[in-house]
């Protein structure tokens, strides 16, 4: 169980990275940049295709991945340990009392920091001076619950005195108070007022304002301590804690073995150990120390000296050289799933082929169970008011788009990294191409296009049609979809556990042709999962869940409206028959934000016939 104020690795990448607004007990902070961590008390990493990636993203100077800072369970009783963990600093800067509904900025001297040295989730600020408290105690103040933010990726306070005078001269000194009226707590509700000067404005107005006479955005990024100078972008209010305020951007990778030998596969997995070591002398006197490399030096102990820093040069020179990794992350991925029974074991990666699903060899390949892998993710920046989920990979979001984590070029990312199991899928080329060619499939096709240009062209993305996936990847996703929605009622996981990875490219395309599905799980903070996933990959099981998965996609509880729901061309989205009811998934278990998903594609709805691929 967590601490008040813990966050697991995994929800410093999805949740509340850098940048991110993280609500404690009293307070509202805000996750600072990497300027301010302590990486003394972070492991390293290693997975060196998605270094390879992000370099090709922020630049050559990046080459490492941390895991957040750890607090080992022996600092809890040493009064003198060091404070260890992710630095956060107060956000918003303004603060309410809840009795006299006084309004000020924690810099002004109205409200006063209290801090608990042994119980940090304590720390609170107080309104001492205020009139309507009773007893001695000081009541508690709160952070205000609105913001502003534009797509820039710039978070600033409200401009409380700007926004209450309306463009005139504010008072200075003001006495500012926000009061709320009725128990809704909607923003027409609320009134801010300057008690100098008797101006009152209600809170809705800042949301009704026209797009063109918005708010001015100052350029601020408070996680970094930084103010840009210029911002052309209109800010947007915000509330406190709104889903908007801060989209991670995250790039993810399996580790794939490469070696087959066993000194190989050794120093793969302990090259965050040896790839620093410089010459044969620095190797020898490495595995002297052995209070340091207690775990290190037994493992190697088969081997000489000579033979280890042999492997060593070799896999050095792979990576320099560039013949591996390689920065395109599923083509490798692919690979060895299309292979699995070349492909080499070790502690975090184990694949078994069995036959497809039975009823439905004419349609996938084979069956691949994952019976071990791990996921290395980072954190490559994030984006505000406007996710970054159009994209096929974080490696080609545009410049201005994502958020910096640090003042300069990044040398290291935050990093987590779970292990689990899965299953995987390939499709049938021969079949697939087959149901391209139909008149009926390119005119959805077609359809998918133009809602894809109008999404992009309404969030000022150019070129209008880069990033199209094709029609191959709506069958994938689709099919991805609704066999997670059924396997999760049998494995044992929540559907928020199960995750997919899509593997689609045509013919044409470079590595292609690929058309196949990853579904797996990942247990952060453990050493695996419990074998619920892949127990379901037998082929008379997974045959049986495939056909019940279908079965349900042919009608939708929102049925008509989910299966007349064509792709449009407004730009409000990139479906066709889904909704909630039947295709959507959580958010961190989906590709494309549930973009690029038809349940037509799979079966014949009652509104749509000739699309179907397993009809």
């Amino acid at each position: 169980m967590n601490e008040l104020g813990e966050l697991r690795p995994s929800q410093l990448i999805f949740n509340f990275g850098v940048g991110a607004l993280v609500d404690l007990p009293n307070l509202s902070v805000i996750v600072l940049g990497l300027d301010d961590w302590d990486i003394r008390y972070c492991k390293e990493i290693e997975e060196d295709r998605l270094v390879a990636a992000v370099q090709k993203r922020l630049g050559a100077q990046m080459g490492r991945l941390y895991l957040p800072p750890i607090k080992l369970d022996s600092m809890d009783k040493d009064p003198a340990a060091p404070a260890i963990g992710v630095p956060v600093a107060p956000f918003p800067r303004w603060m309410r009392c809840p009795l006299c509904n006084t309004l000020a900025t924690v810099e002004s001297g109205v409200f006063k920091l209290i801090q608990d040295p042994y119980r940090s989730d304590r720390t609170e600020y107080v309104h001492q001076g205020c009139l309507k408290s009773v007893g001695s105690r000081a009541p508690s103040v709160l952070p205000v619950r609105f913001l502003l933010a534009c797509r820039e990726g710039h978070l600033t306070d409200f401009p409380w005195l700007d926004f209450v005078h309306q463009g005139k001269v504010p008072c200075r000194p003001a006495t500012l108070t926000l009061r709320e009226f009725g128990v809704s707590g909607d923003a027409s509700d609320i009134i801010v007022k300057c008690e100098s000067c008797g101006t009152d404005r209600r809170m809705s107005d800042a949301f009704d304002l026209d797009p063109h006479e918005g708010f001015a955005c100052p350029g601020h990024h408070p996680h970094l301590r930084l103010v840009e100078p210029v911002c052309e972008e209109t800010a947007k209010a915000i509330l406190l804690g709104a889903s908007n305020s801060w989209f991670p951007t995250a790039l993810s990778a399996l580790s794939i073995p490469r070696a087959t030998d066993t000194l190989g596969k050794l120093i793969e997995e302990q090259w965050a150990e040896l790839k620093d070591t410089d010459d044969l002398d620095e190797l020898r006197l490495l595995r002297k120390k052995r209070q340091k490399f207690q775990t290190l030096i037994p493992l190697f102990a088969q081997f000489d000296d000579d033979a280890i820093w042999a492997g060593i040069a070799g896999k050095r020179g792979g990576v320099q050289q560039g013949m591996a990794p390689p920065e395109d992350l599923k083509l490798p991925e692919w690979q060895v799933f299309s292979a699995p029974d070349t492909a080499a074991k070790s502690r975090d990666f184990e694949l078994k082929r069995v036959a497809p699903p039975q009823g439905f060899e004419t349609f996938f390949e084979d069956t691949v169970l994952v019976e071990r892998i791990r996921e290395v993710r980072a954190l490559m920046g994030f984006t505000r008011i406007e996710s970054n989920a159009d994209f096929a990979e974080a490696t080609l979001l545009e410049d201005g788009r994502l958020t910096r984590l640090c003042r300069g070029s990044p040398t290291w990312l935050p990093a987590s990294e779970v292990r689990g199991e899965g299953i995987f899928l390939r499709v049938r080329e021969a079949e697939l191409s087959a149901w391209q060619a139909r008149s009926s499939v390119q005119q959805l096709q077609k359809e998918f296009l133009d809602s894809h240009k109008a999404w992009r062209t309404l969030r000022k993305l150019r070129p209008p049609e880069e990033g199209f996936p094709g029609i191959r990847l709506v069958l994938l996703h689709s099919l991805a979809h609704a066999l997670m929605r059924q396997i999760v009622l049998d494995c044992g996981y929540s559907a928020a556990s199960v995750r997919e990875r899509l593997y689609s490219r045509q013919p044409t395309e470079g590595g292609g042709p690929m058309a196949g599905i990853l579904l797996y799980t990942a247990a952060p903070d453990s050493e695996g999962t419990l074998g619920g996933l892949v127990e379901l990959g037998d082929p008379l099981t997974l045959g049986r869940h495939l056909q019940q998965a279908l079965e349900s996609m042919r009608l939708c509880a929102s049925d008509p409206l989910c299966a007349d729901h064509r792709p449009d061309t407004l730009g409000r989205g990139i479906q066709g028959a889904c909704c909630h009811a039947c295709q959507f998934a959580p958010e961190t278990s989906c590709e494309r934000g549930n973009r690029y998903l038809d349940r037509s594609v799979l079966v014949n709805t009652f509104s749509v016939r000739g699309t179907a691929f397993f009809d």
